[in-house]
């Protein structure tokens, strides 16, 4: 999501999903544009597909289960570490090769 900037200083949104194309290393970009004149139409039915997904298809799942925006404070922060250095440098590290870090991304 990304909120944009017109020539005339108003606002709209884009919506844009990127797939890695593994036969030349690209990407397919589809890009959605949102303008404030559809933001309502566009919130209502959204909301209307979900509801329809949570309460038709699947009302045995527990979607509460997958909210995070109410946890504790303690909860949400990150645990300390209790690695010494001394263990950590036994660790094996993980080179960009085998994560994948070094994949380049399109630059805008």
């Amino acid at each position: 999501f990304d909120v944009r900037t017109t020539r005339g200083n108003d606002y709209y949104l884009t919506i844009t999903e990127s797939r890695k194309r593994f036969n030349d290393n690209g990407y397919d970009r589809h890009k959605i544009f949102l303008y404030k004149e559809d933001f309502n139409k566009f919130i209502k039915a959204l909301g209307e597909a979900v509801d329809y997904v949570k309460t038709d298809l699947m009302p045995d799942f527990d979607f509460d289960a997958y909210n995070h925006d109410n946890l504790p404070v303690e909860a949400a922060e990150a645990p300390e570490s209790t690695n010494t250095p001394d263990e950590l440098s036994s660790e094996t590290p993980v080179t960009p090769s085998e994560n994948g870090a070094t994949d380049e991304v399109d630059k805008w």
